[in-house]
């Protein structure tokens, strides 16, 4: 399906919710990709960091792909993304929360087309432009602007913690599934990233989750569960976090914490480390789950 074609039907969705988005009729390869990934390189924003905060709005908020700084995020980020695009392969996907869109746009690869939606207006903008290849929609994530049934993935990658009613927005997964659609999901790991405390450090975040919570979450949504694994630091950053007294992410948050996006002064050496990172210096693995960085989970609809 055109992505041209599969906007229309979205347009057509929020004005009649009994619209429909006819599938292709083939099957698709569910195994993830063990090839070892290349690096992919992102052209930045344009100007100095200062610059590229402005223009995208950085607040900490969303992770933006080509600012050294925010590197590390970033290729974490991105080795999600790499892991479930083979899931995406010759489907019609719908990513929830697009943020700056390289995401969506890795997804392209693979899928027969993408949507990208966001809240945000000046984001909807950036993405439509800088990504020609997706179809790009404006809408609130509380009440998707797509048919019933009508798609095959709906990616949600670091973007339910941010949301208050996350029930309430897995219940709309659930409806703009196929039958047998997956949805993708990435979180960080609150026993990882706000240790002892209810109240999530990120003042974006609404409500974080341990691997158990994203479990019952989705399982009480009426999915089925096909698997949740967890983020972890490969060999070379588990080096940075030992040259780095523990925790190479608790040095960046030591520069950053109490400057503006993009005003910090960083140490040459710790920049140099931060910009040096690959997705392919992170792991993905099935155990220990409680200790990993962030949640992965692959949803089917039941």
């Amino acid at each position: 399906m055109e992505v041209n074609t599969f906007l229309a039907q979205v347009r057509v969705a929020v004005r009649s919710p009994s619209a429909t988005v006819p599938g292709n009729g083939r099957e698709r390869s569910l195994t993830p990709s063990t090839e070892p990934t290349e690096r992919r390189e992102y052209v930045p924003v344009s100007g100095s960091t200062a610059e590229r905060a402005i223009a995208l709005h950085l607040t900490g908020e969303r992770t933006v792909p080509g600012v050294p700084e925010e590197n590390y995020w970033f290729r974490r980020h991105e080795a999600a993304y790499l892991a479930l695009a083979p899931l995406c392969r010759d489907a019609v996907v719908l990513e929830a929360g697009c943020g700056e869109g390289y995401g969506a746009a890795l997804l392209t690869e693979h899928a027969r087309s993408v949507v990208a939606l966001d809240y945000d207006e000046p984001t909807a903008t950036h993405v439509a432009r800088r990504y020609p290849k997706l179809g790009v929609v404006r809408g609130n994530l509380a009440f998707l602007p797509v048919a019933s049934d009508s798609v095959d993935v709906v990616a949600n990658l670091q973007v339910i913690e941010h949301l208050w009613d996350q029930v309430g927005f897995l219940a709309e997964c659930h409806r703009v599934l196929r039958p047998g659609g997956r949805l993708l999901v990435t979180t960080p790991n609150r026993l990882t990233f706000t240790p002892d405390s209810d109240t999530p450090l990120n003042p974006y975040h609404t409500r974080e989750l341990s691997p158990s919570e994203l479990d019952s979450l989705l399982r009480e949504a009426g999915f089925a569960v096909e698997r949740l694994s967890g983020v972890h630091h490969g060999p070379a950053l588990t080096e940075l976090d030992r040259r780095y007294g523990g925790s190479v992410v608790d040095a960046q948050l030591a520069v950053v914490m109490g400057s503006l996006p993009g005003q910090a002064t960083w140490p040459r050496d710790l920049l140099a480390d931060v910009e040096s990172i690959t997705a392919d210096d992170f792991t993905l693995r099935d155990d220990d789950l409680d200790v990993s960085l962030d949640l992965l989970a692959v949803a089917v609809r039941r």
